[in-house]
C-alpha cells in the first residue's frame, strides 16, 4: 500500500502544474475515480481541511490520503510522493529559464501551461461548488432545485459579502463560517 501510494501521489506532484487548485482534479482522479481510497464527500472533506491549515494545498491534501489510507507512514510516504518530484523539476526548470529567458518558444509553451492551469482550476472550484451545493460533483445527478442546500448557498453569499466589502481575514471568516455551520447544521 505505501509504495502504491508513493506512485501515485509522484504522479500527481510530476504532474500538477499550475499547483494549488489546479490540483485537485488530479487527486480526486487518483484517489477517488481509479483507487476508491476515499468517496467524494471525504475527499471535499480533506480538501476543506487542506485548505484551513498552513501550507501548500498540494502538501496538506496528499498528508491527509496519505494519513486516511495508511496512517502516520502513508502520510509520510504521500507527502514524499507528492514533494519530490516538484523539487526535481523546479531544479532543472531553473537552470533551463536560466539559459532561454528571450525564448519565444519557450514564452508561448508558458501561456498554453497557463491556460490549461485556469481550465483546471474552474474545474476543481465547480467540483466544491457542486458537492456544497448539491451534494453531487456531477450535473447529470442533479434532478432540480429542490437538492439545493439553501443553508449552504446563504453562508457562501455570507461569506463573499463579508469578505468583499468589510475585507474580513479569510481564517476569521473561516471560523466565522464554521462556527455558523454549527448552529445552520
Amino acid at each position: 500500500m505505501l509504495l502504491e501510494l508513493f506512485w501515485r501521489f509522484f504522479k500527481i506532484g510530476l504532474f500538477s502544474f499550475g499547483g494549488g487548485y489546479a490540483i485537485i482534479p488530479l487527486i480526486q482522479a487518483e484517489v477517488v475515480e481509479q483507487q476508491g481510497w476515499l468517496t467524494q464527500k471525504v475527499f471535499t472533506d480533506v480538501i476543506t481541511i487542506s485548505q484551513m491549515t498552513p501550507g501548500p494545498l498540494a502538501i496538506n491534501t496528499s498528508t491527509f490520503v496519505g494519513m486516511q489510507v495508511a496512517g502516520v507512514s502513508g502520510a509520510l510516504v504521500a507527502t514524499i510522493g507528492a514533494v519530490i518530484a516538484g523539487v526535481i523539476i523546479s531544479l532543472l526548470l531553473f537552470n533551463f529559464f536560466q539559459s532561454h529567458q528571450e525564448s519565444k518558444v519557450v514564452s508561448t509553451i508558458l501561456q498554453g501551461l497557463k491556460a490549461s492551469s485556469a481550465g483546471l482550476i474552474a474545474s476543481a472550484a465547480l467540483t466544491i461548488i457542486l458537492l456544497t451545493f448539491f451534494t453531487t460533483s456531477e450535473f447529470s445527478q442533479i434532478t432540480g432545485l429542490s437538492m439545493l442546500d439553501i443553508r449552504a448557498v446563504i453562508i457562501f453569499i455570507g461569506s463573499w459579502f463579508l469578505l468583499k466589502r468589510f475585507e474580513i481575514h479569510p481564517i476569521l471568516l473561516l471560523c466565522l463560517a464554521g462556527v455558523v455551520g454549527f448552529f445552520v447544521y
